[in-house]
């Protein structure tokens, strides 16, 4: 296409004409060269509800009768970011996948087993360490001879990283595919090489589900044995779900943009986009709309808050604030008391009256069936406000905490478990009150993505303070309670990172199947942890760290 209109672009610049007999069908003017770049919306959901019918077939098709061809189609599925179409197809196969062996001459391919054993255990499947045993020699290392296939390698670099605590076999393989990767990767063509580097800085399964189906877009054309009709389906089904989440993204932009010139907290973050991207990559689909409205709309609330703790508030007026909410039995029962703001100082007043009308706004979105999960988020609510008061209080009295209680309380207020309960209230009936009360619980599944959000943050802020008024980091609770100096507490705290993410895999793997839609969606808000504090970043507090991955994700056309 591109190729087309530079020639057309030639042919104005140049006063160049296109012979007659050139022209099909004899006309005399040059076709479209727009092609079906500009498709109506309703054909392209034509085109791609014919093409998941065609892919449904795949899976009765000879390319699905080996337990590999069902491996690989699955995969390609998951990477192209269409797998919610087939969900019942899908899980049908990955039972297949797991009760059935591969066959001898797949056994022995080092890509094909660690893509199963990966495949299987983010689904939650327990598959033993075992199968890596015919990989090594009778030292128990990896054999050397592995490092000529760059493919199996990157394959089982990350299916380790499913690992859960104590699995030193997947500790070795990390370590044996990292060095022959890197290695290797200055020697390796398009796209493998871009994979690698990809993986090499955040594993697969820690990856963002939708930054991996946009770049894998782009790069599954150019492999070989690639399918014309999965790529064609991805295309179509990436920009019309973009269509609308550019839709959310400005609606949303819209009620910020009120909200923010309302309550004039102008010290506060403007990071409405950040928000969305945080929740845009964990619940992209297109039935999970009202997620990606709500949990935005709280976020920035919640960031309001805090902020106005972090920044500008004195210990006193914290303490009004959260006597003021804290107070208020009438708020989970019957609503907001309003009057109360009159004891506020004015530039907290609007702040506090907007709080319940938003909670209002989004309480109206619910079924009467779902209501009652509002009564849980007010609650939690006015326990966030608790721990931004404790940390304001460790801060005015130069209090550095011991590391464990720092822990307890600061992985609570970075909002990473608050968002998740709301996005469960979000969810509608997809989401169980079983569900819903396990993640109100706190399981370790919930506190250890608590405590990425956490160290990760702080990693990050070592040396780049975000505001006046932070309390102590983990960090620095570590140097003072182990005398340690800052590299060493940075490279702890990055041990312990790796640690919560083995306690989830082993939390997803171990739980009631009747919660796992809520684990799943919680995986994908860890993720996002990793994409936000990427290299020491911090996509929230800095918007420009992310701005070209938003920007890239949100406009970049995915052609058809």
């Amino acid at each position: 296409m591109a190729a087309s209109k530079a020639t057309v672009n030639q042919q104005i610049a140049g006063g160049t004409t296109v012979a007659p007999a050139a022209i099909a069908g004899g006309s005399p003017f040059e076709p479209c060269v727009w092609g079906d770049f500009f498709r109506s919306e309703e054909w392209m959901r034509e085109r791609a509800d014919e093409l998941k019918g065609k892919v449904r077939q795949m899976f009765g098709a000879d390319r699905a009768t080996s337990v590999a061809g069902m491996v690989n189609l699955v995969d390609e599925l998951e990477r192209l970011g269409v797998d919610d179409h087939f969900r019942e197809e899908i899980n049908a196969a990955l039972s297949r996948i797991h009760s059935e062996e591969l066959d001898a001459g797949m056994s022995t391919n080092l890509h094909v087993v660690a893509l199963r054993f990966c495949l299987l255990r983010q689904h939650g499947f327990w598959v033993s360490t075992d199968v890596l045993d015919r990989f090594r020699d009778e030292t128990g290392s990896f054999r050397e001879d592995l490092k000529s296939d760059p493919r199996g390698l990157l394959s089982l670099y990350n299916a380790a990283h499913m690992s859960v605590p104590g699995e030193a076999t997947l500790d070795d393989a990390i370590a044996f595919a990292r060095r022959h990767l890197e290695a290797a990767i200055g020697k390796l063509g398009s796209p493998m090489a871009r994979q690698v580097s990809r993986a090499l800085e955040i594993p697969r399964p820690r990856f963002m589900r939708r930054l991996e189906t946009m770049r894998y877009i782009f790069e599954y054309e150019q492999e070989e044995a690639h399918d014309a009709t999965l790529l064609e389906l991805a295309r179509l089904d990436f920009n019309l779900l973009r269509a609308l989440h550019l839709e959310e993204l400005r609606t949303l932009s819209l009620c910020w943009r009120d909200l923010y010139s309302d309550v004039k907290l102008t010290y506060a973050r403007d990071r409405i986009v950040e928000s969305y991207f945080y929740n845009f990559g964990a619940f992209h689909e297109e039935e999970n709309s009202r997620i990606r409205i709500i949990v935005p709309k709280v976020f920035v609330l919640i960031g309001l808050m805090d902020d106005t703790y972090d920044v500008r508030a004195t210990m006193e007026e914290c303490q009004m604030l959260d006597e003021t909410i804290q107070s208020m039995y009438v708020i989970i029962i019957c609503g907001w008391n309003e009057s109360a703001a009159s004891f506020l100082p004015e530039y907290l007043r609007v702040l506090y009256i907007k709080t319940p009308s938003n909670f209002n706004e989004i309480e109206d979105t619910m079924e009467p069936c779902e209501k009652y999960r509002m009564a849980y988020i007010k609650k939690q609510f006015k326990s966030q406000l608790k721990y931004y008061l404790q940390e304001t209080k460790w801060f005015n009295e130069n209090h550095v905490p011991g590391f464990k209680e720092h822990v307890d309380v600061t992985l609570m207020s970075t909002g990473v478990p608050f968002l998740f309960f709301v996005a469960l209230m979000a969810a509608g009936q997809v989401v169980s009150k079983e569900a819903f009360e396990w993640a109100f619980g706190v399981p370790d599944m919930v506190r250890a993505s608590g405590e990425m959000g956490r160290f990760l943050n702080d990693i990050a802020s070592y040396k780049r303070r975000k505001n006046m008024k932070d309390v102590a980091s983990t960090v620095e609770c570590y140097m003072k309670e182990h005398g340690a100096t800052g590299e060493e507490a940075v490279a702890a705290i990055g041990a312990m990172v790796e640690q919560a993410w083995r306690r989830i895999n082993r939390a997803y793997m171990e739980m009631d199947r009747a919660v796992e839609p809520a684990a799943r969606w919680l995986l994908d808000m860890t993720r996002m942890l990793e994409i936000y504090y990427l290299h020491g970043r911090d996509g929230l507090t800095y918007g420009r760290d992310i701005k070209d991955l938003v920007a890239f994700l949100f406009l970049e056309q995915a052609p058809l």
